[in-house]
């Protein structure tokens, strides 16, 4: 009784979501009898209730008026509904069977990991923006109105904006009947979850609903006295499968993706949830091929797309509802009314369906309520939402879809490119390393700078991360190495100058020699006595310590007029200036290293945690090498510390490890990096501190 009762519901929402799909009522009643005996046999989920979905029924709804608009119609004798009727039927069919071959295509290439990139804000905010396509699409019923249609971005608010001019021609017997309807369905829907824990079965207040309105138009002849819009003739029996037509396909298959994607989400997403609530499995794949077949075999009998539907799903579930053998009752129930009492229902008015659609949706509405959670929780994953619920409404489901998936996508690449960076210190007794920013007991170690990135390094935030190491780390690697080269540049133009003196001290050398060789032996001997008569003099000079003065009396300076150099040049003396040469050079560098050690803190090893790190690129490598390569020429030593397998083995493959970057540098924590880098120094003290407390 309990499953019979529970599918009446899902036969008469079907009818109410076929005027969403701008499809007569019983087309509704097809949809809910072939795909849920497919899902049957290929389905893995035992909760979930396959069906006609208000989201999905919008979707095709928008593509049937977009392709059948009911200006294409207009005759003589007015607009022909039974041809527009008809073609919107095959517009349906052959979207159904796209999407249902992208379905089963996706299922079979084991793509249906594809649902992980429609997040769960974005679904709940599509759904939102779902929910209020379809509320304006069922306000024409609601106050016996017929606006415009409007297609394309702005299209909401243009039917909204149309309707609410049309106010004035509303049909007060409908508007009655919508508010009557509505009120009762409300209350009873409250009644039901108030007391579900009393009540044996909630209340099938659609059903009741339903046969009331029928039974009262029908007996009281409203429908001629105040032209109430109904159902009209619901024909008896199945009609034989038809092809649906291909030559259509290039104009929805746009559409049919979009609506593969979001079922498959609805779907999976709703499968997942009683999943784990109930404790089994639901295989991903084997989902999107079910499906899929579900929309295929149905497209042949005249349905539409399907997924699962969350109010039906829920009522399964919680009256006790544990495989899809009520899923079969629910076909059966169908074919029953198909076939006997379908006709019975051609009074029931439009608006009671419409209103049926719209407490439905309660639960859509509800999903409002995730702004302020989103906004105390996570701001990006509230700005998915609000994009996502702005997009749909103004751009409609399609595109909507699309910007919101997009704009999803580039989040999730503004987080990579925004990382967080941090230096590590060690926590004191313990062989931890945290932020020293975040936590007072980590204390950096001197000497030694670890450095840590939140994301992945590669080619979006490459660049950020060196930038990041510079400025954490203290040290500008720029600046260093362009104070090393001028450096470099002035010790190069010191040695030259010393050559060049020596040579021109060499010349002056040579062409002393050269003269005394050339001199006759009478001037020879004149030389040698002038020689001997200056030496004497100069003797006597040096020795008193006096200076040549000039005619008036001011002092030149003191010079040694003793000295003079050998007019031979040995090799030892050549060797002696390369030696002063070297000397200088050391002299030099060791200033330099003085500096560089000053401009640095006294850092002397960084260690470069990538445990966050699941894959390099290319620019990732590119960068690392540069690092190790220009740390490494100001005297500072890099490690990797925490590398992945997958890390090491693209590493390897992109050529990374050299004579100069081996692989010793490498370790699987930052705390056996930095124990062998104070070993190396010899600083056993925190070595045997860090030791012993990691053993206790």
């Amino acid at each position: 009784m309990d499953n019979q009762t529970r599918c009446y519901p899902a036969n008469f929402q079907g009818m109410a979501y076929a005027l969403l799909a701008s499809l007569r009522p019983v087309f509704g009643l097809y949809t809910s009898f072939y795909p849920v005996l497919v899902y049957f046999i290929f389905g893995t989920s035992r909760h979930i209730s396959i069906g006609t979905f208000a989201v999905i029924s919008i979707m095709i709804g928008s593509v049937t008026e977009r392709l059948a608009p009911d200006i294409d119609f207009v005759g003589n004798n007015g607009t022909d509904i039974d041809a527009r009727d008809a073609y919107r039927v095959e517009i349906a069919c052959s979207l159904t069977v796209l999407t249902g071959i992208f379905q089963i295509l996706l299922g079979m290439v084991k793509f249906g990991f594809v649902v992980t990139y429609l997040s769960e804000p974005l679904i709940r905010g599509y759904t939102t923006g779902s929910a209020c396509h379809v509320c304006v699409s069922q306000l024409k019923y609601l106050f016996g109105v017929k606006p415009a249609r409007f297609t394309g971005p702005l299209s909401l608010i243009y039917t909204l904006v149309d309707i609410c001019r049309l106010l004035p021609e509303t049909k007060v017997p409908e508007l009655v009947v919508s508010l009557v309807a509505l009120s009762v369905l409300i209350a009873v829907k409250e009644i039901n979850e108030c007391y579900k824990q009393k009540l044996p079965m909630p209340i099938p207040i659609e059903i009741i609903a339903i046969i009331v309105a029928t039974i009262i138009i029908h007996f009281g002849g409203l429908t001629s006295k105040y032209n109430i819009d109904v159902v009209g003739e619901i024909p008896s029996g199945l009609k034989a499968p038809r092809a649906p037509d291909a030559t259509l396909f290039s104009d929805v298959i746009g559409d049919a993706f979009a609506i593969a994607i979001v079922g498959y989400a609805i779907n999976i997403s709703l499968g997942k949830t009683f999943a784990l609530k109930h404790g089994y499995q639901v295989d991903s794949n084997q989902e999107l091929v079910a499906l899929g077949l579900s929309n295929t075999v149905g497209s042949f009998f005249q349905c539409y797309s399907v997924t699962s539907s969350l109010s039906r799903s829920l009522v399964q579930e919680s009256t006790g509802g544990k495989t899809q053998v009520a899923g079969v009752i629910s076909s059966v129930i169908v074919l029953v009314t198909v076939l006997k009492i379908g006709s019975l229902f051609s009074d029931l008015p439009k608006a009671v369906l419409s209103t049926i659609v719209f407490v439905n949706l309660k639960g859509m509405f509800k999903q409002f309520l995730d702004v302020s959670l989103l906004w105390k929780t996570n701001k990006v994953d509230l700005l998915v939402w609000l994009v996502t619920f702005t997009s749909t409404i103004l751009l409609n489901l399609d595109l909507g879809l699309a910007v919101s998936v997009g704009f999803s996508m580039l989040t999730v690449i503004f987080r990579t490119q925004l990382p967080r960076y941090s230096i590590l210190g060690h926590v004191s007794g313990t062989d931890l390393y945290l932020d020293t920013d975040t936590y007072k007991e980590a204390k950096e170690i001197p000497g030694i700078k670890i450095f840590r990135s939140s994301t992945t390094i590669y080619y979006t935030n490459a660049e950020m991360y060196l930038e990041a190491l510079q400025e954490k780390s203290g040290i500008e690697i720029g600046k260093l190495l362009t104070a090393k080269k001028k450096q470099e540049r002035k010790l190069k133009r010191k040695q030259a100058k010393e050559k060049n003196k020596a040579k021109k001290e060499a010349k002056k050398q040579k062409k002393a020699v050269s003269q005394l060789s050339n001199d006759s032996p009478s001037e020879m001997n004149k030389r040698k006595v002038s020689a001997g008569l200056k030496e004497q003099s100069q003797g006597n000079v040096v020795a008193l310590g006096l200076t040549e003065t000039s005619t008036n009396g001011l002092s030149k300076g003191q010079v040694n007029l003793a000295y003079q150099h050998d007019t031979t040049m040995s090799d030892s003396d050549s060797d002696t200036g390369s030696h002063s040469d070297n000397s200088i050079n050391k002299v030099s560098q060791g200033g330099y290293k003085e500096k560089e050690r000053a401009g640095r803190s006294g850092t002397h090893s960084i260690i470069l945690d990538v445990t966050t790190t699941s894959f390099v690129d290319t620019v990732a490598v590119k960068t690392l090498k540069n690092i190790f390569r220009d740390f490494g020429e100001i005297d500072l030593d890099i490690y990797l510390a925490g590398c992945q397998a997958c890390v090491v083995e693209q590493l390897e493959a992109a050529g990374f490890f050299s004579e100069s970057i081996p692989k010793s540098r490498l370790f699987v924590t930052v705390h056996d990096a930095v124990l062998h880098i104070l070993k190396k120094l010899g600083d056993t003290d925190f070595v045997l501190d860090v030791s012993c407390s990691t053993e206790m």
